[in-house]
């Protein structure tokens, strides 16, 4: 392996619907969680379902067709980077806060509307 790379691969169902903001500057960026879910069995025979809960920050295109063509509980499938930040919250306690920036995404199973993968660089707009 020649290089290793910061790359996450994901599919999940998502936990509501995309926060879009417009920045100064005319960038959109968009926030949702998604969930993933991993079923076993364990020592004693049991079924376990565990889930977790990611954050996905979406740039320019890309949040616009997460906005368009996801709701609630929609299933897509993401490629992205994962990236750490701190912040100060309301008390000045300083907060840190994983997220995965979304490169790709690929809408599966029921949807809004009729769409296949896209990326910023095959979108009509």
């Amino acid at each position: 392996m020649s290089t290793l790379r910061n790359k996450v691969q994901l599919i999940g169902h998502l936990g509501n619907k995309v926060e879009i903001k417009k920045l100064d500057g005319g960038k959109i960026v968009g926030t949702v969680s998604i969930a993933t879910r991993e079923v076993y069995k364990n020592q004693k025979g049991e079924r376990v379902e565990d889930t977790t809960w990611h954050n996905l920050v979406a740039w320019g295109k890309t949040a616009e067709i997460l906005e368009k063509y996801t709701d609630k509980g929609s299933e897509i499938a993401i490629e992205g980077k994962l990236t750490n930040r701190s912040y100060e919250d309301k008390e000045g306690i300083k907060r840190y806060i994983t997220e995965i920036v979304v490169n790709e995404v690929v809408l599966l199973g029921d949807k809004k509307d009729k769409a296949s993968s896209r990326t910023e660089a095959d979108l009509p707009f």
